[in-house]
């Protein structure tokens, strides 16, 4: 008898299923989400950019805030982090500045030329949204249980972390 067959029952095991296939589908959305801001930087010819940093700069938008709170909030892992946002300051996105406060921290914001790219993200979730929208793919209720659905499933993954530690 596997681990499987021993901890789940007949409506856990449907359940399970039904689990795994939501993994799945959250690992390929967010591949595709990397896709399609890919493809709107090849459409605009945005080279020194890649879609994650442009997710960052989506991210941050109008906000002051250190690595360690983009990690902290669960958008990146760690040395990646670092290395993107030291990418998008010597490319002249974001502008950074050691805290006064702690010498070691440093406090990074979008520049003029990141906000740019970050509307440009914004215009093009905006019109997803309205052609979803129009074309009915998915109405505003079914929206709201995505939503409500993925995060609770964030919330109970954040517990199992914590309790883990």
């Amino acid at each position: 008898m596997t681990v499987q067959e021993a901890v789940l029952d007949g409506s856990d095991r449907a359940f399970h299923g039904q689990y795994l296939e939501m993994l799945g589908l959250v690992e390929r959305l967010h591949r595709l989400l990397l896709d399609v801001i890919k493809d709107e930087f090849e459409r605009l010819g945005v080279e020194e950019v890649n879609p994650v940093q442009g997710l960052l700069l989506f991210n941050i938008g109008e906000n002051e805030v250190s690595a360690g709170e983009l990690k902290s909030r669960g958008f990146y892992q760690g040395s990646n982090v670092s290395y993107n946002l030291k990418k998008l300051v010597e490319a002249g996105y974001m502008h950074h500045q050691r805290s006064d406060v702690d010498r070691r921290s440093v406090r990074v914001k979008l520049t003029e030329k990141g906000r740019r790219l970050r509307n440009t993200i914004a215009d093009l979730f905006a019109r997803h949204a309205g052609v979803m929208h129009r074309r009915g793919t998915v109405d505003a209720v079914a929206m709201d249980q995505i939503a409500q659905g993925l995060t609770r499933t964030e919330r109970f993954w954040m517990e199992q972390i914590r309790y883990i530690y």
